[in-house]
């Protein structure tokens, strides 16, 4: 027996915690009968589970899409201005696909899309520290001293950013191109520590995702995980978090 939220969500119909509230408005029948408890456990292979009267199919394939996200669109599936959304890309298929995580309306660049949502949560949970890496266009140029600063970490909201990766990669007369990795994924995040510094960004594209490159897909353009690139991401995760644990010494 599996928590309703969990199938709910392995089903692509939505997040657990947006689950939880369609629990908590009725909208979710069991075999007939409308359920409302947050703890209410479901078989299913057996029990005929619908939300808002549309049957959850007893399985469902999952699925890893890569999209390389183009500038002037919302990385979410609906927006109340009226946007174009990363949904749009994906109008031909029959699977309800979300984003892991999410990125700026003017930042583009690879963004993973899937039904698994035990999979998306792991990728976005901190102990993991799943790398995520950019290529900036930064306005001006940066001294050593704000390169180590950025490096060592800034006071964001009250708390210091982990530290991350920077590389220099081509310096002009008016700006700079840097290739930047981090390690936690906060709100515009790359455009604020810049602030900080002294500096804004041109151009942001994130070309890596944990262990996955965006290589030459185009933007607007997506296309499936391979088995290889999925089976790396996994244990990818798999060596941080056994990295991460304490040490059984003393």
């Amino acid at each position: 027996m599996i928590r309703i939220q969990k199938v709910i969500a392995d089903a692509g119909i939505s997040s657990r915690r947006a689950a939880e509230q369609l629990l908590l408005q009725g909208r979710i029948i069991v075999n007939g009968q409308v359920v409302s408890e947050l703890g209410t456990k479901v078989d299913p292979d057996r029990d005929h589970i619908r939300v808002d009267g549309k049957l959850i199919p007893n399985s469902q394939p999952k699925v890893y899409m890569m999209l390389h996200k183009p500038q002037g669109c919302v990385s979410t599936l609906h927006d109340p201005e009226g946007r174009k959304t990363i949904k749009d890309f994906f109008r031909t298929s029959s699977l309800r696909l979300y984003p892991v995580g999410r990125l700026d309306f003017n930042t583009e660049g690879l963004i993973l899309l899937t039904n698994d949502g035990d999979f998306a949560a792991r990728l976005l949970h901190p102990r993991f520290h799943v790398p995520r890496t950019y290529v900036a266009k930064i306005s001006g140029t940066l001294t050593d001293q704000s390169i180590a600063q950025l490096k060592n970490g800034v006071m964001l909201d009250g708390e210091m950013t982990a530290p991350c990766r920077i590389n220099k990669l081509k310096k002009l007369a008016t700006n700079s191109w840097l290739e930047i990795t981090l390690y936690e994924g906060r709100k515009r995040q790359i455009r604020r520590m810049m602030e900080t510094v002294g500096c804004s960004v041109i151009r942001l594209k994130r070309i890596g995702f944990g262990s996955l490159r965006i290589g030459t897909l185009a933007p607007g353009q997506s296309r499936p995980l391979e088995h290889e690139e999925l089976t790396q991401l996994r244990t990818s995760m798999e060596g941080t978090k056994k990295r991460s644990r304490p040490s059984d010494t003393h």
